[in-house]
């Protein structure tokens, strides 16, 4: 089972905070512009870190197949026989490195980063291409 890590979340609650406090600081002071840059971004880290409370096991494993989180904050089974291809996306650009699950089912793909499985993308990869065969 592989999860958000809370800090995460909390830092994610913690903007959510400070931005809609923004916008209540420049909604008295009058200024319009940091009212409407502050709102959205309260809603925007609000909502991320409500699905972050709902949803924080991003993907699961058992001896059936994986479950995943769909959408918001909904769940599906995919079947291992399901599963064509699980592979991690690298790529290196201003001196970074990133990684990226990709678990192909045909009909979608799923995609987790470091920060949704909380820990290493490659990891999780190998752990899951042990399960699976």
């Amino acid at each position: 089972m592989w999860r958000v890590r809370r800090e995460l979340a909390v830092f994610k609650i913690l903007g959510a905070l400070v931005s809609a406090g923004l916008a209540i600081f420049w909604w008295f002071e009058g200024d319009v512009r940091g009212v409407i840059l502050a709102v959205p971004a309260a809603v925007l880290i609000g909502a991320m870190a409500l699905r972050d409370l709902i949803a924080p096991v991003r993907l699961a494993a058992d001896e059936s197949g994986i479950t995943v989180v769909h959408g918001f904050a909904g769940r599906r089974h995919v079947p291992w026989a399901a599963i064509w291809d699980i592979k991690v996306d690298v790529r290196r650009r201003w001196g970074l490195r990133s990684e990226m699950l990709e678990i192909d089912t045909g009909d979608n793909l799923h995609l987790f980063s470091p920060h949704e499985l909380g820990t290493s993308p490659t990891e999780v990869a190998a752990a899951l291409r042990r399960r699976g065969t």
